[in-house]
C-alpha cells in the first residue's frame, strides 16, 4: 500500500512539473525578448544621436525606434537607465581598445602615449557620441529611484578612469614602489584628458589630434615619470 501510495503521489506531482517547467520555459523566452529589445532601443538611441546630436530627445529617439516613448519607458525606467546602457555599450568597444594599446609596449610612457591616443580617436570618430557618454542630459521621462543606487562604475569616464588606475598600478609595482595612489592618478589624468578633449571639440579641432595627444602625454608623463619608474639609467632615457 505504501508503495501504491508513493505511486500515486508521484502521479500527481507530475503535471505541477510540467506548469513549472513551461512557465520557466515562457519567462525565459521573455527575458529572452526584453534583452533583445533592449539592444534594439540602445542601436536606436546611437542612430538618433548620429543624426540629431547629443541633445537627442527621448521623442527623437522612439522615433528611430519605430514605437512610443512609452514603449521606451516600458524597457528603461527613465533617460538615465537608457544613458547606462548607451555608456556600457561604448565602453564595451572603448575599453579592449584601450587595454590592447596598453599591451602594445612595456614602456611606461608610450603606455601612457598609446592610452591618450586611442581615447582622442574614439571621440574624434563620433563627437556626438562621445557628448552624450560623457556629459548626459537632464531626465525628460519618469524618473525612478533604484533600491541598490547607482553603480559606481555607471559612467565612461569612471570605467576609462579605472582602467587607467589599472596599468598605473601594474607601473608601481614593477618599479617596486606602493600602488596606492594609482587610483586618484588614474582618474586624475583621465579628468585631465577629458577637460582637453572637451576644449578641442568646442574650438574645432585648432591642431591636429596626434599633436594633441603628443601635449597630453608630455604634461602627464611630467607627473607620473619620477613615480612609475625606477631610478636607474633607463629611467632617464625614458624621460
Amino acid at each position: 500500500m505504501k508503495a501504491e501510495a508513493v505511486r500515486r503521489s508521484s502521479q500527481g506531482d507530475a503535471p505541477q512539473t510540467k506548469i513549472a517547467q513551461t512557465r520557466d520555459r515562457r519567462d525565459s523566452r521573455w527575458d529572452d525578448h526584453r534583452r533583445a529589445r533592449r539592444q534594439e532601443l540602445v542601436d536606436a538611441t546611437i542612430s538618433a544621436v548620429s543624426k540629431h546630436g547629443a541633445g537627442v530627445g527621448m521623442e527623437e529617439i522612439a522615433t528611430e525606434a519605430g514605437t512610443s516613448k512609452t514603449v521606451v519607458y516600458r524597457h528603461f525606467a527613465d533617460r538615465a537607465e537608457l544613458h547606462l546602457a548607451v555608456c556600457n555599450r561604448v565602453a564595451s568597444q572603448l575599453l579592449p581598445k584601450l587595454r590592447t594599446a596598453i599591451e602594445s609596449t612595456s614602456h611606461p610612457r608610450e603606455m601612457v602615449a598609446a592610452a591618450i591616443d586611442t581615447y582622442l580617436a574614439f571621440l574624434e570618430a563620433d563627437p556626438q557620441l562621445y557628448r552624450f557618454v560623457v556629459h548626459p542630459q537632464p531626465l525628460d521621462g519618469p524618473a525612478r529611484s533604484s533600491p541598490t543606487g547607482p553603480d559606481p562604475l555607471s559612467s565612461l569616464s569612471d570605467l576609462v578612469g579605472e582602467q587607467a588606475a589599472a596599468a598605473i598600478t601594474v607601473a608601481l609595482q614593477q618599479a617596486g614602489h606602493d600602488p596606492a595612489a594609482a587610483a586618484p592618478w588614474g582618474h586624475g589624468v583621465v579628468g585631465m584628458v577629458r577637460a582637453a578633449a572637451d576644449w578641442w571639440l568646442r574650438a574645432e579641432h585648432p591642431m591636429p589630434r596626434t599633436e594633441l595627444a603628443a601635449h597630453l602625454t608630455d604634461l602627464a608623463w611630467a607627473g607620473l615619470s619620477g613615480v612609475v619608474t625606477t631610478a636607474s639609467p633607463n629611467s632617464l632615457e625614458e624621460k
